[in-house]
This record gives structure tokens, C-alpha cells and sequence, in this order.
């Protein structure tokens, strides 16, 4: 699988999970190279004011031939992404790869809550929730 194979953050992810990632995301941007997967990144989105790309992920065989950039680029394009005020990622080694791209450092604060389930949020009740499937764009690049 591609994530094993080029991804260290990633190798303990189950098909399981990245179905769920992959189905709450929006867009998915994948390069193939006749049957097998090479390429990936996925993005979400509120429409208007942020928006995040995750998982930039190219087989090791294929990467430096702009296929990276070109996923990127592909995803920012997308109606949820190009609009949007900022678009956030987080990268451990490659801060320069995405600023040949146009990101910067942000020197704000980052901060992570490692979700432990133990919230005691407000009930809001069955409405409030979307639980509907939905569809998802796909590019091809």
C-alpha cells in the first residue's frame, strides 16, 4: 500500500480508517499509474474561511518529477479550496517542498488535543447532526 510504502507517519493507518478519512474529505486527489495508486492527498474545507490538505503522499519510485506539487495544486484548484482565506498543513520534513508552492511557516501558536473521548459536550440532539453520505469529487490528474 502506498502509505506504507512512502509515509512513515502513516503506517499504522487501517484501510478501515482511511475509508473514513477519505469519505469525510473533500477533495481527493489520486495519481495512477495504470493499476496502482502513486500518488494521493486529500483536503477539507468549510467553503469560505479555512481549509487543510492532508496526507501528500507520492511512491518513492515517482517522486521528483513534480507529481507532488501537481497534487498540491490540484487539490488548491478545487471550488472548497481556492476560495478560502487560508489553507493550513503540517509537515515534519518538508517545509521547503510546500514553500516552492507558496506556503509559509506560521509562526502562531499550534497546538493538539490528543482526542481521549472524555468530552462533556452540550446535547444538541439527533438534528444537528448530518449523517448523510455524500458525494465526492474526484480529478483526474
Amino acid at each position: 500500500m502506498l502509505f506504507n510504502q512512502a509515509a512513515f507517519w502513516a503506517r499504522e493507518r487501517t484501510i478501515k480508517d482511511l475509508k473514513t478519512a477519505v469519505l469525510n474529505s473533500n477533495p481527493v486527489v489520486t495519481v495512477w499509474d495504470d493499476q496502482t495508486m502513486i500518488g494521493f492527498c486529500r483536503g477539507t474545507s468549510d467553503g469560505v474561511y479555512r481549509a487543510t490538505i492532508w496526507d501528500v503522499v507520492i511512491h518513492k519510485e515517482y517522486q521528483g518529477l513534480g507529481l507532488g506539487r501537481k497534487l498540491v495544486e490540484t487539490a488548491l484548484s478545487h471550488p472548497l479550496m481556492s476560495q478560502v482565506e487560508r489553507v493550513y498543513l503540517m509537515t515534519t520534513y518538508q517545509q521547503k517542498f510546500y514553500q516552492k508552492i507558496g506556503f509559509q511557516e506560521n509562526q502562531s501558536t499550534t497546538m493538539v488535543l490528543q482526542n481521549t473521548y472524555d468530552l462533556n459536550p452540550i446535547s444538541l440532539g439527533d438534528s444537528s447532526m448530518i449523517t448523510e453520505p455524500k458525494e465526492l469529487d474526484t480529478v483526474t490528474v
